[in-house]
């Protein structure tokens, strides 16, 4: 039998390395997509329900953002008698508009009785553009700005609530604009530690071009923060939070809402979020 030449073993061993890094990088490819899409954007562009659906009185906003975007959202007035003053500008999660949070809007005026404003970030809703890391951190400036503009809004009275993903831009944003306060619900450390988490595979952190690192500014932050987390939320881990919880400084509150998953903390949880909510708000006099 003839043996092969020490060029055609050479060729061979050439062709399976091109095959093996071919499809190595299809497969980073097919992550990297994967990563993108399960962990950062979820638009919905139709708006079905409004404050007014439940009996709000509300204002819609249209206001300005960056490369003359517009975006939109809710004013939701005060009751009378509640803490004087205070704001809540909440920045929501990853997915839909601001027209699935109707329901959860009408506990926390009846709750707090403080000032609402909830807006969509640039390709939610009815807000212009397509989202992006940038694009959301623009946004809330935006958002923060219109808002302090209003006559009345107290600014030095300004409470920040962000879930999950909103959590990462209400953390961003105080950077810079520092809130009377802070509410993070169900917040997770970085996306490359939850793509790391979700995905056990070397590269799958560096995959996702969303960094959105909480872990590194929030430590950066000095301001009462209560942070809330569902013991049973299966999207982003209580480790996620209890981790973004070390890293903050003082004064800082941790709540574990049991039996409360990711989307579910405001009516699984109930007494305990709210409770906690008023109880953090009314801290701030």
């Amino acid at each position: 039998m003839t043996r092969p030449s020490a060029k055609r073993i050479r060729n061979i061993l050439i062709s399976i390395l091109a095959g093996v890094s071919l499809a190595y990088g299809v497969t980073l490819l097919v992550l990297w997509t994967q990563l993108e899409k399960r962990f950062v954007f979820f638009p919905e562009p139709e708006v079905l329900y409004t404050p007014g659906d439940v009996g709000l009185e509300y204002e819609d906003v249209r206001f300005p953002a960056s490369v003359g975007l517009t975006l939109n959202g809710w004013f939701i007035p005060g009751n009378s008698g509640t803490p004087a003053g205070v704001t809540w500008l909440w920045f929501h999660g990853n997915g839909g508009n601001i027209g699935h949070r109707v329901g959860e809007i009408l506990l926390a005026h009846h709750r707090t009785g403080a000032n609402i404003f909830i807006f969509d970030y640039r390709g939610y809703g009815n807000s212009e553009g397509k989202p992006s890391e940038k694009g959301t951190y623009l946004d809330s400036r935006a958002a923060v700005a219109y808002l302090k503009s209003r006559p009345d809004v107290d600014p030095e009275r300004v409470v920040y609530s962000g879930h999950s993903l909103g959590a990462a831009v209400a953390i961003e944003l105080a950077l810079d604009e520092r809130p009377l306060g802070m509410v993070l619900v169900s917040p997770f450390s970085s996306v490359r530690d939850m793509a790391k988490l979700a995905l056990p595979f070397p590269p799958a952190g560096w995959l996702v071009r969303n960094h959105y690192d909480n872990l590194s500014r929030i430590q950066q932050l000095q301001m009462p923060l209560l942070l809330l987390h569902g013991d049973q939320d299966d999207t982003v881990p209580i480790a996620q939070g209890q981790k973004l919880f070390d890293a903050a400084n003082q004064p800082k509150q941790f709540e574990v809402l049991a039996g409360a998953g990711h989307n579910d903390t405001y009516e699984a949880a109930g007494e305990e979020y709210w409770g906690a909510i008023e109880g953090f708000i009314a801290g701030l006099e």
